[in-house]
């Protein structure tokens, strides 16, 4: 039996319809106040319900109650139509939807989605979330002709060294005590010691404390006057000790470096070569012969000692690989056109400095200029080129000695036409051309 809401707080479903229930027992003075009403929303109901019956619990007095609210449908079918069409611009408005009954008072109550309602409408299907866009994929990489990289752990620094002067005066000081240890064992001659000032004495052999000291002092001596060296202005000495990299001195004049360290002397002064003609082909596949002067330095001494085995040599071979690469992009002429040409030196000479100062920064070389001073074609095609050349400047001669005849000629008739010196006709104006200009061309042809 379902508990009265004001006396418990909680509402219980009722048991099915047909199944009797219990009259509540009365309690105190209440008893006659809720029967009266109970038939009171009894009679309301039989009036909203078309004459029902009444329940012993009151649910046809409910069931009036929610047809009663059923007044206000329209405007919530309204809205729920409204709310459709929002979310799902496609669908088409149509009847509205049987409404939901109202929940019979005392019923269990559970909560229905959103969607219900509407089952006659398909669910709007969600929006498309924006993908951002992928990035571009990666080229993959080419091989390719890749300009060479030194190492960046070799590099030219100062190496140890000292002025001449300060070995020169250790090296006299360790003497000079060597010398006082000697004479005072008696083993310095007679004369030596007379000369100095110093009396003679009696030799009795060395004692064991004279031999520590000597042989400190030869040591000094030995360090400080065998690492005595005269450098040269223009030349570097790159120092290694047991095949490591030290540093570099080039401090001129008399020095002193450790004798334990291994020089090795480098040229640093601005230096030229000159090439011997060299095989080379140009945009066409001419052969040609190139002559090209370089003038260069040695900048990073270390670079140029032990990143390559002859610097030098590395010199020439790059110089023959840039100028094969630079005189195949352009013709060694151009006989009917204008157009660049080997014969740019200016700009030719650019490029070929620009790619092997590129070529030679990995060995420590600075390059400043990489000229070709004569390109000519091979023996077996310079005579054939010779004669188009020829040919070309011939034609070209023409064509100007041509041109000024022409002028020569519409200057003339124009001058006589416009003065009224002479009237023609077509017949005589095409004559009087003729003339002059075969006499025109003629007199060039003889100069």
């Amino acid at each position: 039996m379902a508990e009265s809401a004001s006396g418990s707080g909680r509402m219980q479903a009722p048991a099915p319809t047909g199944t009797p229930h219990p009259a509540p027992a009365p309690q105190d003075g209440a008893a006659p106040e809720r029967h009266e009403r109970h038939d009171r929303l009894g009679g309301e109901g039989g009036r909203g319900d078309g004459g029902a019956r009444s329940h012993p619990e009151g649910i046809p007095a409910a069931r009036g109650q929610a047809a009663a609210g059923q007044r206000h449908r329209p405007v919530a079918d309204l809205v729920a139509r409204a709310v459709a069409r929002v979310m799902d611009p496609g669908v088409k408005e149509g009847p509205a939807p049987e409404p939901a009954p109202e929940p019979v008072r005392g019923t269990a109550v559970t909560e229905v989605p959103v969607h219900l309602p509407f089952l006659g409408q398909a669910l709007p299907a969600p929006h498309p979330r924006r993908q951002p866009p992928a990035p571009p994929a990666a080229k993959p990489a080419t091989a390719g002709r890749r300009v060479p990289r030194g190492d960046d752990g070799l590099r030219e620094h100062r190496g140890p060294v000292l002025p001449g002067w300060c070995a020169v005066g250790i090296g006299a000081l360790a003497l000079t005590g060597c010398t006082a240890v000697l004479w005072r064992a008696g083993a310095t001659p007679d004369v030596l010691a007379v000369a100095f000032g110093m009396p003679p004495r009696a030799y009795h052999g060395l004692p064991a404390t004279s031999w520590p000291p000597l042989a400190f002092l030869g040591i000094v001596a030995l360090l400080a006057l065998g690492g005595l060296g005269r450098a040269k202005a223009g030349h570097a000495w790159v120092l290694t000790l047991f095949g490591r990299y030290r540093g570099t001195v080039r401090r001129t004049g008399l020095t002193w470096v450790s004798p334990l360290l291994l020089r090795r002397r480098v040229d640093v002064r601005l230096r030229h070569w000159r090439s011997e003609p060299m095989p080379a082909v140009d945009a066409g596949g001419l052969a040609l012969r190139v002559v090209v002067q370089v003038v260069w330095q040695v900048k990073d001494t270390a670079r140029a000692t032990f990143a390559v085995a002859d610097h030098t040599a590395y010199l020439a071979e790059q110089v023959e690989s840039a100028m094969a690469r630079v005189l195949s992009r352009l013709p060694a002429d151009a006989f009917h056109e204008d157009a660049p040409t080997l014969r740019d030196a200016e700009a030719v000479g650019d490029a070929l400095t620009r790619m092997v100062a590129a070529e030679t920064e990995a060995v420590g070389i600075e390059v400043f200029s990489a000229q070709p001073t004569r390109i000519e074609y091979a023996p077996e095609v310079a005579e054939a080129m010779r004669r188009r050349r020829v040919a070309a400047i011939d034609a070209k001669h023409r064509d100007t000695v041509l041109s000024s005849v022409v002028d020569a000629v519409d200057d003339t008739v124009h001058r006589l036409t416009s003065r009224g010196i002479v009237e023609l006709d077509d017949y005589e104006r095409k004559a009087l051309v003729k003339d002059l200009t075969v006499a025109f061309y003629t007199g060039r042809a003889d100069q």
